[in-house]
């Protein structure tokens, strides 16, 4: 999506996996916030992070929900997968996390419309593709062996197109959107569902728009 942008890539999990608290502080981290015990980020803060990842429970008075809400003060737009469960988003985190800069992804088909297993609702802001979407890949299982491509698909291949759309908007030569600027734009420039269409207020606005959001963005 935005293939000259710099990437910062951020280890969170261990060989014997993390916490919430270990991604929230990844969000922090990223973002230009203090994290004990770390160096910071310094000139190389994030000015857009996605996460493709979930887990089940609400988002509401979490670590997670106060680590996004720092981010977005930061001015960091937080693009995160709706889940792939094919329920209601208020039930995940961080799906079901608020503020005004965070964008919530469902996963569209080649049809343009709502992939089975998307999860849904009211906190869901836009979609975007995420059925056999090409993706860097490894073939090993347990040490890195080759390079590859797979087809995969999820709302974790959603949440990155979005990504990299606030990505190529941030790139434009003018002074950054604040987030709440990047997500009305994203949910404004968009393109219809296929029909039949998701009900109303259950996928977003409808499936992104790379080209109209980029041309109408002012930063």
């Amino acid at each position: 999506m935005a293939f000259k942008s710099k990437v910062l890539a951020v280890r969170v999990l261990g060989r014997c996996g993390g916490t919430i608290a270990d991604i929230a502080d990844a969000v922090t981290w990223a973002s230009g916030g203090v994290v004990a015990g770390v160096p910071l980020v310094g000139a190389n803060k994030a000015t857009v992070i996605n996460m493709s990842l979930g887990g089940g429970g609400s988002c509401a008075g979490s670590v997670m929900q106060a680590a996004i809400t720092g981010a977005l003060g930061r001015r960091t737009t937080v693009v995160v997968a709706a889940g792939n469960n094919n329920a209601n988003v208020a039930g995940f985190t961080p799906a079901s996390c608020t503020g005004a800069g965070l964008i919530v992804v469902g996963a569209t088909d080649a049809a343009a419309k709502k992939a089975g297993f998307s999860n849904f609702g009211a906190g869901v802001d836009v979609s975007a593709p995420g059925v056999s979407i090409a993706s860097t890949y490894n073939t090993g299982t347990t040490v890195p062996v080759a390079d590859a491509y797979a087809y995969l698909s999820g709302t974790s291949m959603s949440s990155p197109h979005v990504a990299g759309l606030a990505a190529m908007m941030q790139s434009k030569p003018a002074v950054d959107c604040a987030p709440a600027q990047i997500e009305i734009l994203i949910k404004t420039w968009i393109k219809p569902f296929g029909v039949p269409a998701p009900l109303p207020g259950t996928m977003g606005t409808g499936i992104i728009n790379a080209f109209t959001a980029v041309q109408n963005a002012p930063c």
